[in-house]
This record gives C-alpha cells, structure tokens and sequence, in this order.
C-alpha cells in the first residue's frame, strides 16, 4: 500500500496538482482526469514511472493507464489529494466551452456509465452464470435458488433508471437522491399499470411515433412507454430536473429551500418526463437502436468484422466507453445484442497473439511484461498487453486487429447473440446462453470465432513478427 500511496503522490504531482484537477475517476484500467490545463501536466514523466502503464489524451480527458491495482491507485489518489468521494474537486466544471462537442459527448457518457461498469459485470455474470447452471441442469429453472439468483442478476437492469439516475444526477449537477427518486419514478407499480391499462385512444398512429395514451394529467394526455430497463428517458429526465433544480434554488427563500426545491424539483421534472421527455427519449432509443440492427442486417459479416477490427483502436484511445450505452440500448431493446458483441474475441485474440511473442521472444524483460499481460488479456483486461506488447512491437498490434476481424465476421456470420451484459473475458462466455433454449448457436458460434480467431492471430505472430528492440 506504501508504493500505491507514493505512486498515487507521484501521479498527482505530475498531472499539475491538485489545483489542477477539475474530477477524476477509473474505469477498469485508467485513472480519468479532467483538468483545467492539461500542458501544465508532465507526461513523459508518467510515463517513465513504474506502475503506470501509459497515458492518453482523448475525449476531453487525461487518462493514466494503470492496469488491475487501478482501484486501490484510485483510492490512495483521492485521500493523498484530499478529493471528495466521487473524486470530484469542484462542484462548477467550467472547462465544457474548451473542449469539442465530440469530447463533451464522450466524456459525458464515461461519467454516467462507468461508475456503473463493476456492477454490470458482476450483475452479468451472477445472471449468465444462473442460467449456464439452469442449461446444464444443476439447477432447476423452477426452483426457488434460480428465481433468486436470477433476479439478483437481473434487478440491476430492471431498476436500470434509477441507477442511471444517481450516476446521470453527479453528472448533471442535480441532487443525486433526487436524481434516484426521478429513475424511480419511472418504474413504479403504479406507473407501470397505467401503461398496462385499458387504452383510451391513440397518437400519430401508423407512424413511428404511435403511441397509446391510456391516463391523462391535468387533462393533457400521456402517453404512456415502458420504462424499466431503459437508458435514455433517465438521462435526459435528470438533465431536464438539474436545470430545473437550478432555477428553483434561485428563486426560493433560503428556509423553505430544504423541502420545497426537492419537492418541486421531483413533481416537475417526473411530471414532465411522463408528458414530453420520457415519450421523446423512446422514440430516440428506438431509432438508434433501429439504425445499428439495420447496419447489421444489411451486412452482418461486414458489421461484425468493422466492430471486432477496430474495437482494440477504441481502446486504446479510451473511447469504447462511448459505445456502451448502445450496447445496453440494444439489450434492452430487442432482449439480446448482436452488434457490439462482436468484440468478444478481441481479448482472446490479444491473449494468443503475446503468447506467441512470450514464446518466440528471446529478451527476457520482453518475456516478463508479455507473459502476465496475456493472462491479463485472457480475464478481458488487454491495456497491459497492448501498451506494453503489441502496439511497442507494431506487428503484432496489426496482428491483433486483423485476426479479431476475422473473429467478427465469423460471429455476425453466425448471427451471435448476447443475452446479458457479461463479464469480462473468460466470464462473458454465460451471457451468450439463450436464457428460452440454452445452449443455441449463439453459444457455441462465440466459442467458435474465438477459437479461430486466436489460433489465426497465434499462427501469424509465430510467422511474421521478428522483435525488435523498444524503450
């Protein structure tokens, strides 16, 4: 813990001090800083210091790479530079007019959903290991331990807006309890059965827009989505009650503003949610959704290939975290996912291809990096093979990239299907059962592109690649 604590003073040092942080917080293997002057940063010296594995600008942030003791680094970052939970320095981020629309976005996206990444993990896993064991018939699907274990999976995706709504509340600014309240709202038995009740008549019918409106609200009708599980109406609905939180706290007498801004704050912001945000949201959703499943149709090989190629560059640069929430989309759209997924064999690939170079290596500071990175890449972890393998060695990267390719296309060949969010690497495999059939061509059609796709990028390193001597 001593050397986490001088590497966490280390890393503070040099990204300016802690004057110059805005927030920071980690995602699987980076700690993400958002600085006010990233020149003021030193970064070949972060680079050059033992334990950090690289560092990245892109998407508006300053991203050190750490590798898996990211968290405990996280830690002793935030209590060595004495930042609040969250790691946030400064409740006003007035650095959003510096940077592109396209580094807001990302941004954004990261701080919503990769607090949340962990827990949709473990949540994956937990629910595509019960359903492996219910496949196998360990378990009955009857049974009471599979309807618990299930739900315990799968209460995070159900419940998914008020999730988004604490994260989307940080990030917005707003009172992130109420941010939980508004999620909460939109799944609330009571709200659920005015969507199932009797219809009263419907809107823009034969349109993509049709929707039923079965209650109204002040007279004005509603119509009336399903929201559990969804990503968007949280989201939008939390950044509408920030400015509306924002407004009140400006006009409110400082005695009354304890009870009456959250009072009003909720009651408007749910109340318009249901009449404006929430339908809106939907029909957004349901475009996005519609144009990933019509690239895929038009060409699965094509789309899976394009998504397995490139998805290691995304990493590299920090930017796959954009792409989850299409994901997610995708998932709670159609009930599974068959776009995005196609990355599965990207860390399997990483992990054959530095094997490759760990066996036919003959310097041993090569072969003590390249060992315990593939077995990094192997457990869905690939930054350590990547910065301190591939990318150094240059043809194994490219290695890398055309053999999960291949992985890609086979998989959208196949029509590959994910059913859960899964874990990472080896534990994602559960969440490509079917939970109606069990084990379909989703399942073994993942084993395999994977299978192929690391023997192919094994074969080619062990050909093509001659080391070459790197700082």
């Amino acid at each position: 813990m001593a050397n986490k604590t001088e590497l966490a003073k280390f890393i503070i040092d040099n990204v300016g001090g802690t004057e110059n942080i805005n927030s920071v917080f980690h995602c699987v293997t980076r700690l993400r800083f958002k600085l006010k002057d990233e020149s003021l940063a030193d970064t070949d010296a972060l680079k050059n210091r033992d334990g950090v594995i690289g560092v990245i600008q892109k998407g508006g942030m300053y991203q050190v790479v750490i590798g898996n003791a990211v968290e405990e680094v996280y830690d002793e970052v935030l209590k060595v530079g004495h930042l609040a939970d969250g790691g946030e320095v400064a409740a006003d981020d007035d650095d959003g007019e510096k940077q592109s629309v396209f580094n807001r976005f990302i941004s954004l996206v990261a701080g919503i959903f990769t607090p949340l990444l962990g827990l949709m993990c473990g949540a994956g896993v937990l629910k595509g290991l019960t359903v492996f064991l219910g496949a196998l018939g360990v378990i009955s699907t009857t049974s009471g331990t599979y309807t618990i274990l299930n739900s315990a999976g799968d209460a995070l995706f159900y419940f998914f807006p008020i999730f988004v709504g604490y994260s989307s509340a940080e990030k917005f600014g707003l009172n992130k309890f109420v941010g939980m309240a508004v999620g909460a709202s939109l799944v609330h038995p009571n709200i659920i059965a005015l969507k199932n009740a009797e219809a009263l008549y419907t809107l823009f019918g034969g349109t993509i827009f049709e929707s039923t409106v079965t209650t109204t609200f002040c007279g004005i009708p509603v119509m009336m989505m399903n929201y559990a599980n969804t990503v968007i109406p949280a989201i939008l609905a939390c950044f509408v009650g920030s400015r509306i939180e924002k407004g009140l706290r400006n006009v409110i007498p400082d005695v009354f503003k304890m009870f009456l801004v959250p009072a009003l704050t909720l009651a408007l912001t749910v109340s318009l949610t249901l009449l404006i945000v929430g339908p809106v949201a939907t029909w957004i959703s349901s475009a996005i959704g519609a144009v990933f499943v019509g690239f895929h149709n038009f060409s699965p090989v094509i789309s899976g290939a394009l998504v397995g190629g490139l998805w290691q560059v995304l990493v590299m640069f920090g930017l796959h975290q954009g792409i989850t929430p299409i994901m997610i989309l995708n998932l709670i759209t159609n009930g599974y996912e068959n776009v995005i997924c196609c990355m599965q064999a990207v860390p399997f690939t990483t992990c054959a291809v530095v094997l490759a170079v760990y066996l036919k290596a003959k310097s041993e500071k090569l072969k003590k990096i390249a060992l315990p990175a593939a077995i990094s890449s192997f457990f869905g972890v690939s930054e350590p093979s990547i910065y301190g393998v591939t990318l150094p060695q240059r043809t194994p990267f490219f290695i890398t990239l055309a053999s999960a390719a291949v992985g890609g296309a086979i998989m959208g060949l196949l029509d590959v299907k994910m059913y859960t969010f899964g874990g990472m690497g080896l534990f994602a495999f559960p969440a490509y059962i079917n939970p109606a059939v069990g084990f379909d061509m989703s399942f073994w059609g993942v084993l395999i592109a994977v299978g192929v796709a690391m023997v192919l990028g094994f074969t080619l390193t062990m050909l093509l690649w001659k080391e070459k001597e790197v700082k």
